[in-house]
């Protein structure tokens, strides 16, 4: 089914008529008229041109996988400099598919301690992640090709290198790196604290909102943008306008989601097998710069499947850096990319925090971008880090059964079960293609992808049975 545009006017049109369904729990409440304004991060990308790193020999020796033999392939890069603070890099290109074939490697220098990082390669296959080939999102003409990005903490130098690969795709010449090559560095800017007062927080507040009330209009809180308005009216009445997080909820109180993702038709037999809703921190939670994605949203009909990626940024993130790690990919996608927002629909820190990743509504079938060829009827969850050959963590594992055996219950899915979808176009299934998938499948089964990772994969088996059993599925 193709995806359909909506404004935040539609959106907050329907949660208006779903409120008298929904207001018997407690994130309901209405905020109070003094609530504090949100004030979003400044953060920045500098993007510098990769250039050609002159002849063989006079390139560093002893790096690794880059011989110092006077026939190497085409090598780009920069030497090592000083640049404005970072702390996530990834390589981009102008022609997202072309793809690059090769080496990709930076060197670092962190602002505490001024000492430069050993040589870490980033991950090259990544046009994976991406819009559906034919839709309007891939069609702007603003779309690029990418290298995974890469957690590198705060930084303010940069070296990198990039080296063709021996024997690359007969389909251009051989040994040669795509054109346009830029070094990304995104840095993700303070989130500063905001505090958003509703009963829901203990602060006095309406208990309720007026019967009938229409919402037609978008109304932002004294100060806020409309494009952050627009974003936060997408989850009401899951939670009010401005709310940092959606709070959890037992497993009979999130049918009241259900009716919202309905729009008040849901079937008895759905109602039980609806997971309990993890709580979930909002995209004003962790600090995005709704100026930066394209407004509106792109919803599909349905959502039959969930896909698991690891963002493959690296594991060198604390929990409470998480918020910066999301503002910072977030960034990579739209600003360096050339997305229309946030890939991911959903993200998970190693902590097993649950975060809003591409805005719609969490509740709803908001068409990603991170699975190419299925990102119609589908949701992608990203579990920041890298996990081909380190565990995930246990936490991070739960969360992924928790949010699945919600949203996935909101849809009826039985997330033990398959499910057919048709194929956009990929590396692994020719568009048109009907294909039985895993209700909670990986990356890598709609896709020929190393993603989510050897080891975040071999969780999928016991997560689909949890998943189920949250939803109470005999």
């Amino acid at each position: 089914m193709r995806g359909f545009l909506a404004s935040s006017i539609g959106v907050a049109t329907a949660a208006a008529l779903a409120l008298p369904l929904a207001l018997s729990t407690p994130a309901l409440a209405a905020p109070s008229m003094g609530a504090a304004a949100p004030v979003a991060p400044a953060g920045s990308t500098e993007s510098l041109p990769l250039a050609p790193l002159g002849p063989a020999a006079d390139r560093s020796p002893g790096v690794p996988g880059m011989s110092a033999s006077p026939r190497l392939p085409e090598t780009q890069g920069l030497p090592p400099r000083e640049v404005k603070r970072f702390s996530l890099v990834g390589v981009v290109w102008d022609d997202a598919s072309t793809e690059l074939s090769g080496r990709v490697q930076v060197r670092t220098r962190a602002v505490a301690t001024g000492t430069w990082s050993d040589w870490q390669d980033l991950e090259t296959r990544n046009s994976e992640h991406a819009p559906d080939l034919g839709t309007a999102e891939s069609g702007t003409g603003r779309v690029r090709g990418s290298t995974a990005p890469l957690w590198v903490g705060d930084s303010d130098g940069i070296e990198v290198r990039v080296q063709a690969e021996p024997g690359a795709p007969a389909a251009r010449a051989a040994a040669r790196l795509p054109s346009g090559m830029r070094i990304e560095l995104v840095d993700p800017g303070a989130s500063d604290p905001v505090t958003v007062i509703d009963a829901k927080n203990g602060a006095s507040g309406t208990s309720d909102e007026p019967e009938g009330d229409d919402k037609g209009d978008v109304e932002a809180l004294p100060g806020m943008s409309m494009e952050t308005a627009e974003s936060s009216s997408a989850n009401v009445p899951l939670a009010p306008l401005g709310a940092m997080e959606i709070t959890a909820l037992n497993k009979a109180d999130s049918t009241a989601d259900a009716v919202l993702a309905s729009d008040g038709t849901l079937s008895a037999a759905a109602r039980p097998y609806i997971g309990p809703r993890p709580r979930i921190v909002t995209r004003l939670g962790w600090g995005a710069d709704e100026s930066l994605r394209e407004p509106g949203f792109v919803y599909t009909s349905t959502v039959k499947a969930a896909f698991v990626h690891h963002s493959a940024s690296g594991n060198n993130y604390t929990c409470k850096d998480a918020p910066k790690v999301l503002r910072s990919l977030y960034r990579y996608h739209v600003v360096s990319s050339g997305w229309r927002d946030i890939g991911y629909n959903f993200a998970v820190d190693k902590c097993g925090t649950v975060y809003e990743g591409r805005a719609g509504g969490v509740a709803k079938a908001v068409q990603g971008a991170h699975t190419m060829g299925f990102n119609t009827d589908s949701m992608g969850i990203a579990v920041i880090g890298t996990y081909s050959t380190t565990a995930p963590p246990a936490a991070a594992v739960k969360a992924v059964a928790q949010l699945t055996a919600w949203k996935l219950g909101l849809f009826n899915r039985d997330p033990r079960a398959k499910t057919t979808l048709k194929s956009g176009g990929g590396n692994k299934f020719a568009k048109g293609t009907n294909v039985k998938l895993n209700v909670i499948s990986g990356h890598r089964d709609g896709f020929a992808t190393e993603c989510p990772g050897k080891l975040l994969y071999g969780q999928l088996p016991p997560t689909r049975t949890s998943s189920a059993k949250l939803q109470g599925r005999p």
